[in-house]
């Protein structure tokens, strides 16, 4: 499946993901300029001005276009607004896996339970629909909130990659730890320990 091609939306009752595109601006315009934290451990980052995030958004959609990016806007339907981004990038058909990442929402969508939400429906399509055998996470080693996230949501550290890549900084380079769920995994347990965390049980 190559899902470039396609206009994938997933949706459940908290939260809806549709491709983004350059008309997305305006949507995500202001976390781009009030929110510059968000972006702090970003390669490339939207922050600061208009220009900036249009460069962002186009990036992907040239990547899309190539076959690697795929990329959502996330709309929080609790909040009625538009939340954030995430995406599967290094998209590798022929080995089925994939890497998901790029993500982040807007502080008031923090710790709302949307991020659950979000992976339970991206990891449903990547693992029930696509078909592939494993979804890999990075985040930079610094980054503790993000991956505490990952491991929550019931990603396995598997390492650290040691300087693996640059920074916006010239004279920093970044450690990348590296996390991930196999197909196995997913229908082993981990989709429903997910669920359960979403839609915990009451007495």
């Amino acid at each position: 499946m190559d899902i470039t091609k396609q206009n994938i939306i997933l949706e459940d009752d908290r939260v809806l993901l549709r491709p983004l595109t350059i008309d997305d601006t305006d949507n995500l315009l202001p976390f781009a300029l009030n929110e510059a934290h968000l972006f702090k451990y970003s390669l490339v980052s939207p922050e600061g001005s208009r220009e900036a995030l249009m460069n962002y958004i186009s990036i992907t959609e040239q990547q899309k276009q190539q076959g690697k990016e795929y990329a959502f806007i996330v709309f929080d339907k609790k909040a009625n607004k538009y939340a954030g981004s995430t995406r599967f990038y290094d998209i590798l058909p022929e080995f089925k896996t994939v890497q998901l990442g790029y993500t982040w929402y807007g502080t008031e969508f923090q710790r709302t339970g949307l991020n659950r939400h979000c992976k339970l429906l991206i990891f449903e399509f990547a693992f029930e629909k696509w078909g592939l055998e494993r979804v890999e996470l990075r985040a930079d080693a610094n980054n503790v909130p993000s991956i505490q996230a990952m491991k929550d949501i019931g990603c396995t550290v598997e390492g650290i990659l040691r300087s693996n890549m640059p920074t916006r900084d010239p004279n920093v380079r970044r450690s990348s730890i590296v996390l991930s769920i196999l197909k196995d995994e997913w229908f082993g347990g981990v989709k429903e320990r997910l669920k359960e965390k979403i839609y915990p049980l009451t007495p």
